[in-house]
């Protein structure tokens, strides 16, 4: 069989099985593998914010050609779970932790796990890809898919992203990192035009892509929606050819984002390989007319299905039985609550009243607790976002359930009372009654951002802030659990004793926050994003240009990126404002202290590793786990912001337990830690100057550590 059908010999290589099939192929058996087959419909009639989470069932696939041997490729969404997929009608699955959240863990091992959870179930349920991980960086704190994407800081999202894709790719499921490049908000995403100097795409929003490629092995890369630099992503040959595969190495096919293809020939020769989710562009009919008036190229056709085929190749897929199979929910969901434990990030505890110590955590046998909020944050469990990466749960845990559950689980007796204030507020004297008789209020409030549309307004929405600040003055140990898919403002910060950024959780909601909640498990998570005090002290505040863009003769918006490399926390410490909280920001039960700083820069600094030394000591009467961060400060004369992260690692210690942390630096790292992007030179430089290195638990709490100087060329 193998002699007249060398692609089906696994003994050879996938890139020389990809070649033998591909020329055994007819010209309409090509075209047909271009394109996705779904039915095609107007996006623009579309809601996807509004969709319904069957609308797109069943359809995300390539279809198979039974006479080459060539399976049907199964495509399900991601990135924080298994969402829609093919063949499995409306597949349920673990719902897990939003990115956001995940990215608050500050460790890699975190996100393996997180990453083999949702490998394994897209393997069960037959499918061959998973679109994810997300990379996009958080630009504002308003991006309408920040849940997808891990931070605002390039490193941190690499770092995470890699382990994630690793940890996908090792169940033979391709993982597709997304949307290349600079699709950080979703304002006019199919038409908006994104303006950015190449110092600024080269060092924030590129690097997660080229650490995903370069570190994690990524076998697909999906295309963005927006115009970069007045061309549409799926034709940007610049991106597609000239950095992602001659610059960086990569070996695997690009897709585009669902309707984001714009042509047949110019995206083809750009690098665009797979249409998805319909052949609007790469049908019969476009590639033949294409062909036979020659702006197309046969060869372009066949590269594209190589570069796919090769990696189906190389994972094995051309041999998988479709098998459905029956996901591990119990497994899998104590697995989410362990994460999840994890990534929530305290911001404040203080004591309530007169009392002498913190708020939290709660006493599980304390009297009666009423929990209030509006539906979607207090009765239910809170499951992400919305759009295409909605996940379908295999079970939920309420809030109520979940905290009277880990009291049973603690031995306490004390009674969960439950007080749902309608989306108006027309309740709320109710509730501020509930409130006063209760020995401690639980407040759970957030929002839930979707894919489709960016936030209006850095405020929770259904006037929740006037809802808390009620809450807070009629009981003063009141406890404020957030559940953000994006940062918030917080007008009520003050009169707040603790509050508790849980996040979007997913189907283990109530247990997690409960855990925490009564100390089953110490809050370790750390911000990934910056939480602004207000939206003037945004970037953007005031800057139509900067967002969310403006009509320049074109008839779409443009968008510049003109705060440049002060972005994020960058942005903050550039410009001398105070955010309400800082990145890496998180405090917990217990209490450390780092000390023992030393940096050795090696024996040529600047070429050879640093090493950063630290010691961790937990002073305090819990188990904890602390992150150790280090950021950078680049000689003045380079024109960067103060500082950049660079390193980190969270280390767990039981009370009065010391550790020695070494972070190493490599001037080579796919991070670029000590470079600067060189216009001139068309690469990245180590600059000459004096670098100083700064150690601490967040980008506001940190300690020179030591230095050096790296001499001129």
């Amino acid at each position: 069989m193998t002699t007249d059908r060398p692609w089906q010999d696994p003994s050879l290589a996938p890139q020389e099985r990809a070649l033998a099939l591909v020329a055994a192929m007819s010209l309409e058996q090509k075209i047909a593998q271009l394109h996705g087959n779904m039915e095609t419909i107007d996006i623009y009639s579309v809601n996807i914010a509004d969709a319904d989470v069957n609308q797109f069932d069943v359809k995300r696939h390539v279809a198979g050609d039974d006479d080459l041997g060539i399976p049907r490729m199964r495509v399900t969404n991601g990135p924080v779970g298994v969402g829609m997929g093919d063949g499995v009608d409306s597949p349920e699955a673990t719902s897990l932790p939003m990115t956001f959240a995940l990215a608050a863990g500050f460790d890699p091992a975190l996100a393996a796990d997180y990453g083999d959870i949702i490998g394994s179930e897209t393997h069960t349920y037959g499918q061959h890809v998973l679109e994810g991980p997300g990379l996009c960086l958080h630009r504002l704190p308003t991006g309408g898919r920040n849940f997808e994407y891990f931070s605002e800081d390039p490193y941190l999202t690499g770092v995470m992203g890699v382990e994630v894709t690793k940890a996908i790719q090792a169940h033979g499921i391709i993982a597709m990192a997304k949307h290349f490049a600079v699709n950080d908000t979703e304002v006019q995403r199919f038409r908006t035009n994104v303006e950015v100097d190449e110092r600024v795409l080269r060092e924030l929003y590129l690097v997660p892509f080229e650490m995903v490629v370069k570190d994690g092995g990524v076998h697909a890369i999906m295309s963005a929606y927006n115009r970069v630099r007045g061309t549409y992503a799926t034709e940007n040959r610049y991106l597609l050819n000239d950095i992602l595969r001659r610059e960086w190495g990569f070996a695997g096919y690009v897709q585009s984002d669902f309707w984001s293809a714009r042509s047949a020939a110019p995206a083809l020769h750009a690098g665009l390989d797979l249409e998805m989710p319909d052949g609007k562009w790469l049908s019969e009919a476009n590639v033949t007319a294409a062909l036979n008036d020659t702006s197309l190229e046969l060869a372009a056709i066949d590269r594209a299905l190589v570069r796919r085929f090769s990696a189906m190749f190389q994972l094995g897929q051309f041999e998988w039985p479709y098998e459905p199979g029956t996901v591990d929910a119990a497994g899998h969901g104590a697995r989410a609550r362990a994460l999840g434990r994890q990534f929530a990030v305290l911001l404040k505890n203080e004591p309530a009243n007169d009392d002498y110590t913190a708020l939290l955590p709660l006493d599980p046998s304390q009297g009666r607790i009423v929990v209030v909020g509006q539906s979607a944050y207090a009765e239910h469990a809170c499951l992400g976002g919305g759009g295409s990466s909605r996940v379908k749960p295999l079970y939920t845990v309420d809030p109520a359930p979940g905290l009277r559950d880990v009291i049973a689980e603690l031995g306490g007796n004390a009674t969960v009372d439950l007080q749902v204030v309608a989306d108006d507020l027309a309740d709320l004297d109710a509730a501020v009654e509930a409130a006063r008789g209760a020995d401690t209020v639980v407040v759970m409030a957030g929002l839930v951002a979707t894919e489709g549309e960016d936030l209006g307004s850095l405020h929770m929405p259904n006037g929740q802030d006037a809802m808390i600040e009620a809450l807070l003055a009629a009981n003063p140990r009141t406890v404020v659990v957030l559940k953000d898919s994006n940062p918030v403002v917080m007008p009520w910060i003050d009169a707040a004793p603790a509050v508790l950024e849980a996040f979007n959780q997913g189907s283990e909601d109530g247990h997690v926050v409960a855990d925490l909640l009564f100390g089953a498990a110490n809050p370790c998570g750390k911000l990934p994003t910056t939480y602004a005090r207000s939206a003037d002290d945004l970037p953007t505040a005031g800057d139509l240009r900067r967002y969310p863009g403006t009509d320049e003769g074109d008839g779409y918006p443009t968008m510049h990126y003109s705060e440049g490399l002060r972005m994020g926390y960058r942005w903050y410490q550039s410009e001398g404002i105070e955010p309400l909280f800082p990145f890496g920001h998180g405090l917990s039960y217990t209490t450390f202290a780092v000390d023992d700083l030393a940096v050795e820069a090696g024996q040529v600094p600047g070429e050879t590793p640093v090493t950063v030394r630290a010691s961790v000591t937990n002073t305090g009467v819990r188990a904890g786990a602390e992150v150790v961060q280090v950021y950078l400060g680049l000689p003045p004369e380079t024109g960067q912001p103060p500082l950049r992260l660079v390193g980190f690692q969270k280390v767990s210690l039981e009370p009065g337990a010391r550790a020695d942390v070494e972070i190493t630096l490599d001037p080579a790292a796919t991070n670029h830690p000590l470079s600067v992007w060189s216009d001139a030179q068309r690469e990245f430089v180590v600059p000459a100057g004096t670098f100083t290195v700064h150690v601490g638990t967040s980008s506001a709490v940190t300690n020179p550590a030591g230095g050096f100087t790296v001499a001129a060329q």
